[in-house]
């Protein structure tokens, strides 16, 4: 396979796991990814921005949230996010500090 077929089917992937997250799954919540998953919606929006920053491309955080979501983030918790329970707070510090780091 060439490289420009490659790179086009993994965008073809990228972009189904979008729709699958945002479109058809959006009662699965972030918290709940990223305790069993070490990753949510926000981290692939996070990893989008670095992708765009290594290219050059000037882009924060909400610019990349807003282009993941298809809305802004406020916007999109309102619509789909829950209460996080205690026992979800406490797992979710946890992963967060095993697949991203600190919390700041």
């Amino acid at each position: 396979m060439d490289d420009q077929t490659r790179i086009e089917l993994e965008a073809a992937a990228f972009r189904r796991l979008r729709q699958h997250l945002i479109e058809d799954r959006p009662d699965v919540q972030n918290i709940d990814m990223m305790n069993l998953a070490g990753f949510c919606r926000n981290c692939l929006s996070r990893w989008y921005q670095e992708a765009a920053n290594a290219r050059g491309i000037e882009m924060g955080k909400d610019e990349a949230r807003e282009i993941f979501y298809g809305m802004p983030m406020d916007e999109w918790k309102a619509r789909h996010q829950t209460e996080a329970t205690d026992d979800q707070k406490a797992a979710f510090d946890k992963s967060f500090r095993e697949n991203v780091g600190p919390r700041d």
